[in-house]
């Protein structure tokens, strides 16, 4: 089978968690026989702004981390009709232009690939126009990172099927290391994004910290002047931009790590987290959570990871698990299991095989 990925980008990772997954659903496919390409734009918000950012070494660091993805990034007049039409599967994520979306769908028409949509995103209840207004009855089925948002696209009418497909862990890479060096208490992994949870970074991870005299670091984009003024007390080092293939190396030279959703994921698409709980889980670092309501029981909370309802219950738990070995140490073996068991890259290879071998099926 050859595979065609229509993404913002894979080749950075910057502000980009979507390139987290792909990275490691097209590994899985290639370890498995298939052809698989990646085209993104050549001037993509991501990719520029990681160039910005960091330099062109960015780049090369995507390289060394994932050889055997083929990369091909395309301008104005790329001629996409040739680039799938050797295609069995062509996958358009969200984030891309509503004229290629709506260009792709129609050459659907005149091939034999089968194209889906693939949501990972809560535009569709952020900006639902944008979503609407798209014609993605010419996809064959959306794929949709949670329930709650595949069910939303059924309702309103958006596509012609929706499948829900999870995120999850590329345990290839995403897995427990041995550092012997020191280790600090506690790591955060994430941009602070549009003000979507500034009050809960603050009450769930920068304030807890200074009252407990946490040593750590802070990863992450985008953190404006206020946000960086907020850290001035606490021991938490702002360390910028990690590559994300760096991220397991990051979680093991600490204790545990923290997961802050954004609002959008707590009020309108309650159940769905972000990828960041897969990869830490499957690194075995104990994980302690904001609230997020975990509908589609995808995890067991308070066995796989602590959930804090408050500040003050984060700060109760932080402390807990730096002091309780044993706590710690069942945490890790429980979000471990649970990884390994149901929210693997390969598990969900599996289950997008299975979702085009149904569509096909139909045709």
């Amino acid at each position: 089978m050859k595979l065609v990925l229509y993404a913002h980008s894979v080749v950075s990772d910057w502000n980009n968690g979507h390139a987290h997954f792909m990275r490691g659903i097209l590994t899985e496919l290639q370890a498995r026989g298939h052809q698989t390409v990646v085209l993104e734009p050549e001037d993509g918000w991501s990719r520029t702004s990681l160039v910005k950012d960091q330099g062109l070494g960015a780049l090369q660091r995507f390289q060394d981390g994932f050889p055997t993805l083929r990369i091909r990034t395309y301008g104005e007049a790329f001629d996409h009709a040739g680039a799938v039409a050797d295609a069995d599967v062509v996958i358009v994520h969200e984030w891309n232009p509503p004229d290629l979306v709506a260009h792709i769908g129609r050459l659907r028409a005149q091939a034999r690939f089968t194209l889906l949509f693939h949501d990972s995103h809560h535009r569709g209840v952020s900006d639902q126009s944008a979503i609407a207004t798209l014609p993605l009855g010419d996809y064959d089925a959306v794929l949709a990172f949670g329930e709650i948002l595949r069910s939303r696209y059924e309702r309103l009418g958006w596509g012609r099927r929706a499948f829900t497909w999870h995120e999850a862990a590329d345990t290839r890479l995403f897995r427990p290391q041995d550092i012997k060096e020191p280790r600090d208490d506690v790591v955060w992994i994430g941009n602070w994004g549009d003000g979507e949870r500034t009050q809960e970074l603050l009450q769930f991870l920068v304030q807890p910290a200074r009252r407990l005299n946490l040593h750590g670091a802070i990863h992450g984009v985008r953190y404006p002047a206020e946000a960086l003024q907020s850290l001035r007390g606490t021991n938490l080092s702002y360390r910028g931009w990690i590559a994300n293939a760096d991220v397991p190396a990051a979680f093991a030279r600490h204790r545990m790590t923290v997961h802050i959703p954004r609002r959008p994921y707590v009020d309108a698409l309650p159940g769905i987290p972000t990828i960041r709980v897969f990869e830490a889980l499957a690194c075995g670092i104990p994980l302690i959570c904001a609230p997020w309501h975990d509908e589609e029981r995808l995890f067991l909370p308070g066995v796989d990871y602590l959930v804090a309802h408050d500040p003050d219950e984060m700060e109760r738990h932080l402390d807990l698990v730096r002091h309780d070995a044993d706590l710690a140490k069942a945490l890790v073996s429980s979000g471990l299991q649970r990884i390994r068991e149901r929210h693997t890259c390969g598990h969900r290879v599996d289950e997008l095989l299975s979702i085009v071998q149904a569509l096909r099926g139909q045709a």
